[in-house]
């Protein structure tokens, strides 16, 4: 009787255990993944560069979740070209303690109030495309700049007129007068890219004894609308324009707009820079002559790895790396003419 009641109390305490293992298993929660809170904030939405890099940080951020097996939040604002809606924009990820934050700032001069309020809660920010000034850049160790170098940009897009002329002159001096007759379409003038392409083209041109002159030249604020504008009053006041140089390619393809309105002229040669894809098109149309692309993929990845690293959630690339000087990174450049 006792061995009964002994076997009895064994079975009751081993259905015990398997009932309580059971239940706590059931209750047990797979532990969920840490959200890191990224805060995208560009200049413009309606930029087409800008469009671009945005897609494609999009894209990067989808890829590392999966490789690094990560939850992240990617919140894009617009500051619709206005400093002080940025600056909220920035206070308001900094109250909600966002982990990064990747600024596509509006005015490269006004960069302080922003670094001032993420950097003094300790967020690190990855600045890109618009590089703040040098004393910005230096006042944290987690200030980084992602950028595709406008000097380069400029050489580059030089090299695409030199190889067209000397391939064949009169493709580029239309008249053959022995002169290329240009007009300069430029972006914002207190945007370093705008500035240095500027100088960098022209310099180029000229160290290479291309025979160039500029007939008119204007801010166009990047704009393809503005380019247009420009571009279709310079056909009216001058009947010689050889080539368009242009700062980026949505004036590029704003004047070739205006050209085509025209509808009587031809041979006018344009240049770009940014590689967008409405770019790419109008060179396999033959309405552009070239333009100096971004690798845009290159620039979402040294983007998201400097935010994600600066943060300790994995190593920086030996790739990125290996290109990165005093914080600073420059995306590789890539000449189009087909």
């Amino acid at each position: 009787m006792k061995r009964k009641y002994n076997i009895i109390i064994a079975l009751v305490l081993v259905v015990s255990v398997v009932i309580s293992t059971a239940f706590m298993t059931g209750c047990t929660k797979t532990p969920k993944k840490n959200v890191i809170k990224l805060g995208l904030c560009l200049y413009r939405f309606d930029d087409t560069f800008i469009s671009n890099v945005r897609q494609e940080i999009e894209e990067y951020v989808k890829e590392y979740e999966k490789e690094h097996d990560v939850k992240i939040n990617l919140e894009v604002v617009d500051a619709k070209d206005n400093q002080n809606t940025q600056n909220h924009q920035v206070e308001r990820f900094v109250s909600l303690n966002y982990d990064v934050l990747l600024i596509n700032v509006v005015d490269r001069f006004a960069a302080s109030n922003m670094i001032e309020t993420a950097v003094g809660a300790g967020i690190p920010i990855v600045f890109f495309n618009r590089k703040p000034v040098d004393d910005d850049l230096n006042r944290a160790d987690n200030i980084y700049y992602v950028g595709a170098g406008p000097k380069s940009a400029g050489i580059e897009q030089a090299k695409i007129i030199i190889d067209a002329y000397n391939k064949n002159p009169h493709s580029i001096d239309i008249d053959g007068d022995g002169v290329i007759n240009y007009v300069l379409l430029e972006g914002e003038p207190s945007h370093q890219d705008s500035l240095v392409r500027t100088e960098w083209v022209i310099k180029t041109l000229q160290e290479n004894s291309i025979p160039i002159n500029k007939l008119n030249g204007a801010i166009g604020n990047w704009e393809r609308a503005q380019g247009s504008a420009l571009m279709e009053e310079w056909l009216k006041e001058y009947k010689n324009i050889d080539l368009v140089i242009s700062n980026n390619d949505d004036m590029a393809l704003g004047a070739i707009d205006a050209i085509d309105r025209a509808g009587n002229i031809t041979g006018i040669k344009a240049v770009g820079i940014d590689g967008t894809k409405e770019a790419l098109d109008a060179i396999a149309e033959g309405k552009l002559l070239g333009t100096i692309e971004s690798d845009k993929k290159e620039y979402a990845k040294a983007v998201v790895e400097l935010a994600m690293s600066s943060i300790g959630k994995s190593t920086l690339p030996n790739e990125i790396k290996a290109k990165l000087n005093n914080r600073s990174y420059d995306v590789e450049q890539i000449p189009r003419t087909k």
